[in-house]
């Protein structure tokens, strides 16, 4: 690994060097997150959450990924859908970060953890609109 926090990939052509910086493999992480049933959203911090009002979608957020001499390991924070099988989900969202990250950048993840942070309600939203309209 790279002094500068870089994850450079094994290369067996002399065209030169490939690296990956984390901040891309938190994006892929996150998008492979949410597209699964049941992960209502991604938790984020303050300043993430400051960022998606101004405008700019923030795909990494609600993931942290920690590279070390082990492997690449990869947190996931999300908050759930009311009445969903979490385990299951945590599953599915495990095997598709996994997935989607072996098929771009051919990196083994040696773990992906999930942590459901909240679960959301339906009725939170209707209940908003409702009084919106009021």
């Amino acid at each position: 690994m790279s002094e500068r926090n870089l994850l450079e990939m094994e290369n067996n052509n002399s065209l030169g060097k490939v690296e990956i910086a984390p901040e891309v493999i938190e994006v892929i992480a996150g998008i492979a997150a949410s597209e699964v049933e049941g992960v209502m959203q991604m938790r984020g911090n303050f300043a993430a959450g400051v960022v998606e009002r101004l405008g700019k979608k923030n795909h990494g957020k609600g993931v942290k990924v920690d590279l070390s001499e082990e492997g690449i390991k990869v947190d996931v924070f999300c908050v759930m859908q009311f009445g969903i099988s979490i385990p299951t989900v945590a599953q599915k969202v495990q095997d598709n970060i996994r997935q989607a990250l072996l098929n771009m950048t051919a990196l083994e993840i040696t773990e992906v953890n999930i942590h459901v942070v909240g679960v959301q309600f339906e009725t939170q939203k209707n209940d908003v609109e409702v009084e919106q309209e009021i």
